[in-house]
């Protein structure tokens, strides 16, 4: 789950970490009372969950409240790499001497909170990654211990000459591990951290994403979710229990349990195919179930064949099967439908769909092959 900025910013500022002050707004009014009550010029930020917001137009600053209010108009409502902006951040703008990058995250390699920092910030920390990687420096953290304050500080020296600044930047590095162990983060950054024009290091951005398995012990972080800024049909998915990903390819996976749906992804390309999907119906899957897999995946217009690959074990095929013929006479879709069944109850499974005019295989490899055809036929 990713928080917008405003919320980042919150949970370093509860952390201790140096923020500006700043408030959200969603409409223009809003915006000119903020920036009326900040007193100076200010930044309007677009929040939504992605990159790119300065290069797409929606980062802004203003010198009144007047000022801010007109960029505003402009800022909301706009679209920014298909998805809306309904909400901007107001900060006071800041004279910047110094941009840097500091980050933490799992890293699954070594299974430990590895910490970054780079003294180019204020850009995409990839494109450093991918041009200058001499730039990054990264310290593995001991979960056991945290981030020792010895660690800290080598880091803040990587970033600042200055005793003074690097003193405090290695305590805002060790209040941002804190904040990412508070939060159940999978990753925490500020981009830029910078320094100002009397020598102060402060945060000026900041994005957090949170582990989803986290959130069931984090009732105070989930309910940072902004399910307005997120696919709907991830929204619908997770709501009915199913684990959803969305791909970019044209062949549709329903499949349970999350081994299954991976090797069948990894035989859609074996075979010359690409998945659509990512979908797990879970191991207790009912009709209900199968009848909103298959709202999501007829909902997306790239998908051309539709291919279901069950085990049963305790999933009951007879379950699906009835999921199926309950959806496509509900949903009005001429999606071509490929299925795979084998184990618990697949002999009644096999009726129910004979009866309602399908038929199912079980081998995978051959249920595969003639989903990936059939897309190709169609594409």
């Amino acid at each position: 789950m990713n928080l917008h900025e405003y919320q980042a910013r919150a949970l370093l500022k509860e952390a201790g970490i140096p923020v500006p002050d700043g408030d959200v707004a969603s409409t223009p009014d809003e915006v000119e009372r903020i920036a009326r009550a900040i007193g100076t010029g200010v930044v309007v930020k677009a929040q939504v969950h992605t990159g790119g917001r300065g290069k797409a137009g929606g980062v802004k600053l203003a010198a009144d409240p007047g000022e801010a209010r007109a960029v505003a108009e402009q800022i909301l409502g706009m679209t920014i790499k298909s998805l809306t902006v309904e909400k901007v951040l107001v900060a006071p703008a800041v004279d910047i001497a110094s941009e840097s990058y500091v980050g933490i995250i799992v890293d699954r390699e070594s299974q430990r909170p590895v910490l970054m920092v780079s003294p180019e910030g204020g850009v995409d920390i990839e494109e450093v990654a991918a041009t200058t990687p001499e730039k990054i420096f990264k310290s593995t953290i001991d979960p056991r211990f945290g981030l020792l304050a010895h660690q800290a500080t080598a880091a803040a020296f990587r970033l600042y000459p200055d005793i003074k600044q690097v003193r405090q930047a290695a305590v805002i590095l060790q209040q941002l591990y804190a904040a990412f162990i508070d939060a159940g983060a999978s990753l925490a950054e500020i981009n830029p951290l910078i320094t100002d024009d009397t020598g102060n290091v402060v945060a000026l951005d900041a994005k957090i994403a949170v582990d989803d398995n986290e959130l069931d012990r984090k009732p105070d972080i989930a309910d940072l979710r902004d399910v307005s800024a997120e696919a709907a049909s991830e929204v619908a998915a997770r709501e009915a229990g199913l684990s959803f990903i969305q791909l970019e390819g044209n062949v549709a996976c329903c499949v349970n349990g999350a081994g299954l749906a991976m090797a069948t992804m990894d035989l859609v390309k074996f075979y010359g195919g690409d998945p659509a999907n990512f979908l797990d119906i879970g191991g207790s899957s009912n009709p209900d179930k199968v009848v909103t897999a298959l709202e999501i995946i007829s909902a997306d217009s790239n998908v051309k064949s539709i291919l279901f690959n069950i085990f049963g074990g305790i999933t009951r095929c007879d379950d699906v099967a009835n999921g199926i013929v309950t959806a496509t006479k509900q949903l009005a879709f001429d999606l071509p439908i490929v299925i795979r069944l084998t184990g618990t109850n697949e002999e009644l499974a096999v009726e129910i769909l004979e009866g309602a005019g399908f038929s199912a295989l079980t081998d995978m490899d051959e249920a595969v092959q003639k989903a990936v055809q059939l897309a190709q036929e169609a594409a």
